[in-house]
């Protein structure tokens, strides 16, 4: 016994001098001058990488990017930026762009029980995620986006969207539009919708775009659908529902007579069948008129990846040490909690999805082929997806559905600045943008899975050793060490089961 406390006193003291030295390398500190140096850089307009470069921040904005001459650098003879505040050797690492997570739950809770809002904000760090819209803001969420840009917490950006729908929203069209104008005074720098009537829509698109908001619309079985998007101006349509709906020749879903849409067993087994009643004719006319209206799509593919595989979803490998027992909770299946519907799923359910993702995944590809915007979100927090792990994976998802990797990359960075109407300071790797870059151990382009927090595994000598992983997220400037978020979100998980 004694033995055995000696040794785990000397691990606690070997973690705390690597954490308290992790700490003094000045993670989460503002410094005037950053320099990231030796970096291969993917920009995230969909252009290869390129490099070695150094990458000078100053203050919140890349100041300077030098590309370096390896052998005027090998014969002293080579123009290199001054040394920063802060350095970061990004030798043999690639450096991208900081993630932007378009569909982003900033939660502190789950269930009606509590959960560290800390959990989500630096798991999300960990993953390289510098930016989240949170489609589902209310008054907390404000209070966190103003503490992380004041630097107070550990978090990515918050661009907050208030929900459009509550008791008084839809009663009439001058309700419609005192909601959106009561969001913009709460300062909201957009909105969330869901499914509206369609004079409703008419009104609250209108002040919308008279208050300056943008309109995230979550389509759902209502009146409207994408054709309302296309006709009322909507940012972006997230998810998919109201797209192969407004494609059905006989303008609705062949519903059983029994079908009841508020019981989500039914929602979401007949949304698997939705794909396949689509004509792709009529389809190809609303992706012409989608991308002519310049309404973007956020497809958030991660987040029914378990109806076609629910024994994957249920068995993923970070739970062990990721997944917060709150959180677990959430996802058993229990008609009281949105999305944890799988009560009764069968193979045929999943036979049914596994063809609506292949026939969803099409529609990407020809929808972007044809000159539309693809963003990527998670909804994490739902249906066996944790945050940051879903956006990486949304990745995956992306990549499996025919999107080269630099487009993937694009999607998550440069296109979802744009969905937000910020490409002209998030998204790419440029003088006078905002600093939020990535240095990741190893190349994306060639394993998206080298962005997961768990990393990934190469052999060496015969053996196995674990390798990847973000090394450190710079957010507004300010690095943050992406393994010490992960470790402190691993600490917060233990803790709470050991509760």
């Amino acid at each position: 016994m004694n033995i055995r406390i000696s040794h785990s006193l000397a691990i606690f003291v070997l973690l705390f001098f690597t954490l308290s030295a992790i700490a003094q390398t000045g993670s989460g500190e503002r410094y005037q001058r950053v320099v990231i140096r030796n970096a291969i850089v993917i920009d995230g307009n969909g252009t290869p990488a390129s490099g070695p470069k150094d990458i000078v921040i100053e203050n919140d904005r890349i100041a300077e990017i030098v590309n370096i001459d390896p052998v005027a650098v090998k014969e002293g003879r080579a123009r290199r930026p001054a040394k920063g505040d802060f350095e970061i050797d990004a030798e043999g690492k690639y450096v991208m762009p900081g993630l932007i997570n378009l569909h982003g739950h900033t939660h502190d809770g789950r269930g009606g029980k509590s959960m560290p809002v800390e959990y989500c904000q630096k798991l999300w760090l960990a993953h390289g995620i510098t930016t989240i819209r949170d489609v589902g803001s209310y008054s907390k969420t404000l209070e966190w986006r103003d503490k992380s840009a004041n630097n107070e917490i550990a978090s990515p950006r918050i661009v907050a969207y208030g929900v459009f729908n509550n008791g008084e929203s839809t009663k009439n069209v001058e309700a419609a539009r005192e909601r959106v104008r009561q969001l913009k005074r709460e300062g909201y720098e957009g909105m969330k919708l869901f499914g509206v009537d369609r004079d409703i829509m008419a009104a609250l698109m209108d002040e919308a775009k008279k208050q300056g908001l943008r309109v995230a619309h979550h389509t759902g079985v209502e009146e409207t659908n994408t054709w309302d998007d296309i006709r009322f101006g909507t940012s972006s349509i997230e998810h998919w529902y109201g797209i192969p709906e407004a494609a059905i020749p006989n303008g609705r879903q062949n519903y059983p007579a029994d079908y009841n849409y508020n019981d989500e067993v039914d929602r979401f087994r007949y949304a698997g069948r939705l794909w396949r009643e689509a004509d792709w004719d009529r389809l190809m006319k609303v992706f012409d008129a989608m991308i002519e209206a310049d309404v973007a799509w956020n497809p958030t593919l991660n987040i029914y990846e378990a109806s076609r595989d629910l024994q994957r979803a249920q068995n993923q490998p970070h739970y062990a040490e990721y997944l917060h027992p709150v959180l677990a909770e959430f996802f058993i299946p229990n008609p009281a909690n949105h999305g944890s519907y799988f009560i009764g799923w069968t193979s045929t359910d999943e036979v049914f999805w596994k063809e609506n993702y292949r026939i969803w995944m099409k529609a990407l590809r020809e929808f972007e082929k044809r000159g539309g915007t693809i963003g990527a979100g998670e909804d994490a927090g739902f249906i066996y997806q944790v945050y940051g792990f879903g956006l990486i994976r949304e990745l995956e998802l992306h990549q499996e559905a025919g999107f080269h990797p630099l487009m993937v990359i694009k999607h998550a960075t440069g296109n979802n600045a744009k969905i937000m109407g910020k490409e002209d300071e998030l998204g790419r790797i440029r003088v006078g943008f905002k600093a939020d870059i990535l240095v990741v151990n190893g190349n994306p382009l060639e394993d998206l899975k080298v962005l997961y927090a768990t990393g990934t595994e190469e052999i060496v000598d015969g053996e196995a050793r674990k390798t990847g992983g973000v090394e450190w997220t710079v957010k507004d400037g300010i690095p943050f060490h992406a393994p010490t978020m992960a470790a402190e979100v691993r600490k917060i998980v233990a803790d709470a089961k050991a509760q």
